[in-house]
């Protein structure tokens, strides 16, 4: 079960150029641009701030702009008809609002004359949405300035540290941020959407409906778009999600393919072969037997192959740690020892941080290292192996990563116990509207370097990754280590320091 409840409480959303939509191009001698022009003159600001009314602001405005004071009536007339609500988005908030159960509250905040005001509640939308509406002209301020937002804090008790605010205009969601509000800039508006959904919803519960919605179809893709049918991604996915109904599997008696469909230009290889046996267990003497077979493929240095092919001789250290997780699991892993000990000697000096010849990234062996240790539950790796890995993997936490990544390197840090808010933070970010994550790159072809993933595997891993961290203790509240500045009547003289 997911234990997510929403840090935010109180979404806080401008109206103009957010909510609603609207045109500067008239039927006037008002250019678009000169419109635009009076709205940021300080005539305009006034009349927002309701300390002028619209006659005197359009008589003002006509001598300032050189222009007939009805034509500039007439142009803010059309600009108001031309008003159309931001549909999706309001559809949107009213969902994410009634999930919550309660414990959202939504209000508006907008710069806005009492007349235009009169004008904008005309328009067919469900006002009854918003707990309130906060103007300009009725509290007699105006954006960026911040005792409007003081009073808006005020009024409606929000805690500015559990409140979201949008606006399209920086300067105004800078203000909102420097009082302790989570500021989203309204640039784009998919981006925007998936803030809301990503930072209000719970990403456990829309990470699962993404993976049941496409059920059965979770197909792995190449960087070019080729799509692949594969046993090694579907393997992952059932170990991350125990949910047989949402992969298909290609049964076996004995080895495992990696292809589904395109067994001829590849021979069965060790890889997901030892994968297949510690996710789908095999009757115990099929195994050994299977086991007794890979030991005839070792090289001169003792290292573990990668196909059941003598005239492929290939080695990779991750399908070795793979390989050595099946052997570990039965209890033969000192038949790999010298195997085992070169995958110490690549996490001792790194050399996996460029990938590897069939892996991407370097979370990837170190994922299946951290995924080798509570396998095999050995106290000899324990010693000899975890203290390292523990070293390397906090070495990676901030790196650059695509989810998949993030997910692999947030997985082992819950599995050895290391807080990780920074990787955590940006994986809940990057959570798509439909609930998946993008996809993330695994393996490759190494002739060609031409990468390949699945959105499902990388969702699975995700939803795993964020039940995981939840299972942290929060940390109790850091204040910030830098001292308050006294207030004005309070300021202590510094020194003349030119």
């Amino acid at each position: 079960m997911s234990s997510f409840a929403s840090n935010f409480t109180t979404l806080i959303v401008d109206i103009g150029d957010v909510l609603f939509s609207w045109s500067s191009q008239t039927n006037t001698s008002i250019s678009p641009k000169a419109l635009r022009r009076i709205l940021f003159s300080p005539t305009w600001n006034d009349y927002e701030r309701g300390r002028i009314s619209q006659a005197e602001c359009y008589a003002r405005v006509g001598g300032e702009f050189s222009v007939d004071p009805a034509e500039v009536g007439r142009a803010f007339q059309e600009a108001s008809d031309s008003l159309q609500p931001n549909e999706e988005l309001i559809s949107v908030i009213r969902q994410l609002k009634v999930r919550s159960n309660g414990t959202l509250h939504v209000f508006a905040m907008s710069n806005i004359s009492t007349p235009d005001y009169e004008i904008l509640r005309t328009k067919p939308i469900d006002w009854s949405l918003f707990d309130d509406i906060f103007t300009s002209a009725g509290v007699g301020d105006r954006k960026p300035n911040l005792g409007f937002y003081k009073v808006v804090l005020a009024r409606t008790g929000a805690d500015p540290s559990r409140t979201i605010f949008v606006d399209d205009k920086i300067d105004n969601v800078l203000s909102a941020r420097s009082l302790g509000m989570h500021g989203i800039i309204f640039d784009d508006h998919r981006k925007v959407v998936r803030a809301l959904y990503n930072l209000l919803g719970d990403p456990v519960e829309r990470g699962r409906q993404y993976l049941t919605l496409n059920a059965k179809k979770h197909l792995s893709v190449t960087e070019n778009g080729i799509v692949l049918r594969e046993n090694f991604a579907q393997l992952l996915i059932l170990e991350a999600t125990d949910d047989r109904n949402l992969v298909n599997l290609t049964d076996t008696l004995r080895t495992w393919h990696f292809f589904q469909d395109n067994t001829e230009e590849y021979p069965f290889d060790l890889d997901t072969t030892s994968i297949g046996l510690t996710v789908v267990r095999n009757p115990e003497d099929v195994a050994h037997s299977i086991m007794d077979d890979m030991l005839d493929y070792i090289d001169d240095d003792g290292i573990i192959q990668i196909y059941f092919d003598h005239h492929r001789p290939r080695f990779d250290p991750i399908v070795c740690v793979n390989v050595l997780t099946l052997f570990y699991s039965y209890g033969r892993g000192h038949q790999l020892d010298r195997t085992l000990q070169w995958i110490r000697e690549v996490l001792l000096h790194r050399a996996y941080l460029d990938g590897t010849r069939y892996y991407e990234t370097p979370e990837c062996f170190l994922y299946f290292i951290g995924r080798l240790l509570k396998i095999s539950n050995d106290g000899y790796l324990a010693i000899h192996i975890k203290p390292l890995l523990i070293e390397r993997v906090q070495e990676r936490i901030g790196a650059e990563g695509d989810a998949m990544a993030l997910s692999m390197r947030l997985c082992l840090c819950a599995y050895l116990g290391l807080r990780n808010n920074v990787d955590f933070r940006t994986l809940l970010s990057l959570q798509c509207e439909d609930g998946g994550w993008e996809i993330g790159w695994v393996y490759k072809y190494p002739s060609s370097g031409v990468k390949i993933g699945n959105r499902g595997l990388t969702t699975s891993l995700a939803v795993k990754a964020i039940l995981e961290m939840q299972r942290f203790p929060s940390p109790p509240p850091t204040p910030s280590m830098a001292p308050a500045i006294p207030s004005s009547n309070k300021l202590i003289p510094l020194p003349n320091l030119l």
